[in-house]
């Protein structure tokens, strides 16, 4: 299929070189007078095709090298800043060693091309349904650092997507760092993302499945779930029947049919809904059957 572009819209552009200076465009500026980027490979897109409403002013965020880090303490856990590349994410020693699924789903998202270039912070504030990385940072209970003239204030990923293509950033704030706790030694986990070509295309159906076994019984298991639901959410429900129970055949499935049951997916041209919640819960069953196995 041939896709024609239209010509970029005329706009001014700028590229800051600190942080200061994007809070002050955004507490001075008018609403919807800058538009922030960082990779771009959404946003782009988006104003040759007039999906969006192109700024007066675009601000490429890359010049912030200072958010652009991959940092691990044994206590305080995991840091990612904003600039940090999918790519980074992906290929990471220390996220492929201490938070394995966030490295597959970083690593299942669009083409290498993109991945060099896209943030996993663009991933979620895009607050696209699909996103790869959102089902795992839900499980992994990421927390995430926003900034504004104002002050700095903490957000809990489960609470950050407000509606598809939404989240509840303020129009003066901007994420500054993703932030996960260090996970128990013996937790597993898994992401798995259902797409045609399992890279390029978006998530028909992506599951992140993480969690602990114990004397034969499910302890903290945590299910992840996205493009199936206005906004990546965790399946709570699902979650719950799992806890403290003893590990058998039918508690597996009772907890993928129930994952299932949680979603709210959408007919599109991609797949129907009824196809998406039946592969939520082939999806969580083969998840749950990795972490115990």
């Amino acid at each position: 299929m041939t896709v024609f572009y239209r010509r970029m819209p005329k706009m001014d552009y700028m590229r800051p070189d600190s942080l200061d200076q994007i809070l002050d465009l955004l507490a001075e500026g008018e609403t919807g007078q800058y538009k922030m980027y960082a990779g771009g490979t959404d946003i782009i897109p988006k104003i040759k095709k007039r999906i969006i409403n192109h700024p007066q002013i675009l601000v490429d965020l890359k010049g912030l090298k200072a958010l652009d880090y991959i940092e691990y303490d044994e206590k305080s856990g995991l840091r990612i800043g904003a600039l940090t590349t999918v790519r980074s994410v992906a290929h990471s020693l220390v996220i492929k060693e201490k938070f394995p699924i966030l490295s597959q789903a970083a690593d299942s998202i669009a083409s290498i091309q993109i991945r060099n270039r896209a943030t996993i912070a663009g991933n979620i504030c895009n607050a696209v349904p699909s996103a790869d990385s959102a089902p795992a940072l839900l499980v992994l209970n990421a927390e995430l650092t926003c900034i504004s003239r104002d002050g700095e204030r903490k957000i809990l990923i489960n609470e950050f997507f407000h509606s598809p293509g939404k989240t509840i950033l303020a129009p003066h704030e901007v994420l500054k760092e993703i932030q996960i706790p260090v996970p128990d030694k013996n937790m597993r986990g898994l992401y798995l993302k259902l797409s045609p070509r399992s890279r390029m295309d978006l998530a028909v159906v992506g599951v992140a499945v993480l969690g602990t076994v114990k004397a034969g019984m499910f302890k903290d298991v945590r299910i992840g779930l996205g493009a199936v639901g206005p906004v990546p959410f965790r399946a709570k429900n699902a979650e719950t029947l799992l806890k403290d129970f003893k590990i058998d055949d039918k508690i597996v499935n009772d907890a993928a049919r129930t994952a299932a049951s949680e979603s709210r997916p959408i007919d599109d041209h991609r797949a129907s809904g009824e196809y998406r919640r039946m592969m939520v819960e082939v999806l969580v069953r083969r998840g749950l059957k990795d972490i115990i196995s």
